[in-house]
């Protein structure tokens, strides 16, 4: 007799047909994700908003177009009312700031403020082998996008290699506690030092942006890397992407859990496709021997993720924010009816790597 309660999977809504990818689609699809988002508004100080940020200066980068003005006076009206930073969530906006900062060095203040903060002792726990605690007694894969990529954009923007080495060490910690050393795949989260196994697919999302984001900092040049701590991030981050490959569905979006437990089978997460999707098109175009399944995975990926965003440029079928599920059936009844910040985010990451992608000759297949 099977404990499993498959009453939200049988009920799961079919798989939608892929997007288009052709530049011009990808450009409508930006524009309108971006156009919605406004329109939706950013609310708030944190992760979300982060993630949506960053996604817009991606995809304006993609299009080689100035940063955005919105940003720009997003992120000054936000400094100017005051920034409450009590969790290493509201971190994640400081990427953007650092970033719109090498045209408005205003802005570099509010990361000042955010590093600041990380500095005082109290200001966070971490495990014993250094990776930051999402929540004490508790590592999650989503700090190394909230906190890991604001740690290494601020060390590439003050030219210091032990602020881009602590976020390189933050990939390699999670890994440690994170990463499934046979299967290769992200653990959402540990639980008072005990990992728990479920393989959530917007966290895999977000361990591999943010190992990417370290292959290309290093690529730049701007600070020296350690060859070590590098060839351990392409080695952690190419392990996980092609086992994400190999369990990818012909339609390119993953189940809320990527191994397809039978509780949340047919549950599909287009912003984790999404995530997953652009990580895989950037690390194909950045590595010269990346595995040859990693980019054709990415471009289903990124169009099946695409496929999803409706005629107001709302990415749907996102779901809300999600707290550490101790079991695999907690995460088949967290809702997805309604737009979220980080859908939107992820889904012009999506579009801005594969613009990114046609530009440098990794074309569709």
């Amino acid at each position: 007799m099977s404990a499993d309660d498959l009453t939200s999977a049988q009920h799961a809504a079919p798989p939608l047909p892929p997007s288009d990818l052709s530049p011009a689609a990808l450009i409508v699809t930006g524009e309108r994700l971006m156009t919605r988002t406004w329109q939706t508004g950013l609310p708030s100080w944190f992760w979300g908003e982060g993630v949506c940020l960053l996604g817009m200066l991606r995809y304006t980068q993609a299009r080689h177009l100035p940063i955005p003005a919105e940003v720009v006076a997003w992120l000054r009206r936000q400094h100017s009312a005051g920034i409450s930073v009590t969790h290493v969530n509201n971190l994640a906006p400081g990427t953007a700031a650092l970033i719109a900062a090498t045209d408005h060095p205003d802005l570099a203040a509010t990361a000042e403020q955010l590093a600041q903060w990380f500095r005082e002792p109290s200001s966070t726990t971490r495990a014993a082998n250094g990776a930051l605690e999402h929540w004490p007694d508790g590592v999650w894969a989503d700090t190394t996008f909230m906190a890991g990529v604001f740690l290494g954009h601020l060390g590439e923007y003050r030219r210091d290699p032990d602020l881009v080495a602590a976020f390189g060490n933050q990939l390699i910690a999670h890994a440690e506690i994170l990463q499934h050393p046979d299967t290769g795949l992200f653990a959402h989260g540990s639980h008072r030092g005990q990992t728990i196994w479920n393989y959530w697919g917007r966290g895999n999302a977000w361990c591999a942006l943010s190992a990417v984001e370290f292959l290309e900092l290093a690529a730049r040049g701007t600070v020296p890397v350690d060859n070590d701590q590098l060839n351990r991030i392409t080695d952690l981050l190419t392990r996980q992407l092609s086992a994400l490959a190999a369990r990818q569905p012909e339609h390119g979006v993953w189940s809320v859990l990527v191994d397809e437990q039978p509780e949340n089978a047919g549950i599909l997460e287009p912003s984790a496709a999404a995530g997953i999707g652009a990580a895989m098109l950037r690390t194909a175009a950045i590595l010269a021997d990346c595995p040859p399944e990693i980019a054709p995975a990415g471009w289903r990926a990124v169009a099946g993720a695409l496929g999803y965003v409706d005629s107001t440029g709302t990415l749907t079928r996102v779901s809300a924010g999600t707290v550490l599920q101790l079991v695999p059936f907690g995460y088949s009844v967290i809702r997805n009816d309604r737009s979220q910040p980080w859908g939107q985010g992820l889904a012009l990451h999506a579009v801005a790597a594969a613009l990114q992608a046609i530009e440098r000759g990794l074309n569709p297949r």
